[in-house]
Parts: structure tokens; C-alpha cells; sequence
């Protein structure tokens, strides 16, 4: 049986993370309060983010951009944009 949370991004019950998925409070947050859901479309974002910006996880300078970009999508629901991206077409 999975854990269940009210997702604060989604605004409805759904299954939980099964994991604390970043350190710190931050990591305590998304864990009590998002769920797998919205960090599946976190996921895919942060993705882009790091691509397009040409982001290292492993540099403190863009980790402090990655969890500050993290908290605004999935507390603010505000999404970050890259100068000049252009999404994929579906057609």
C-alpha cells in the first residue's frame, strides 16, 4: 500500500514519494507535501532547465538555481524559461 499525501502543486490526494528526493528541508517538503505526479513533471523540467542552461548538478552555484527553480515550480507554481527555447512541436 502506498503512501498517500495532499499535493500541494496538483491541489488533490494522490500517492506519495516513496523517498525523501532532495536534502535538507527543502527534501522533508517536497516529501510531505508533493506527489509523484507533479515530481515526475518536476523531473522533466529540471531536466530542461539543466540542459538548456548547460547546468552541472555537481556545482553548488547550480544546485542553489536548481532547488530555488524547484521550490518556485512546486510551491509557487511559477515555471522558469530558458531565453530562446522553443518547445517540440507535436505535429
Amino acid at each position: 500500500m502506498s503512501r498517500r499525501v495532499f499535493c500541494v502543486h496538483d491541489q488533490t490526494e494522490t500517492d506519495g514519494l516513496d523517498f525523501i528526493p532532495w536534502p535538507g528541508e527543502l527534501g522533508k517538503q517536497v516529501f510531505a507535501e508533493i506527489g509523484k505526479p507533479a515530481w515526475a513533471r518536476w523531473l522533466a523540467h529540471q531536466t530542461m532547465l539543466i540542459n538548456e542552461n548547460r547546468l552541472s548538478p555537481l556545482d553548488p552555484k547550480h544546485r542553489a538555481f536548481i532547488e530555488g527553480e524547484m521550490r518556485k515550480y512546486l510551491f509557487e507554481r511559477q515555471t522558469g524559461t530558458v531565453a530562446g527555447y522553443v518547445p517540440a512541436s507535436d505535429a
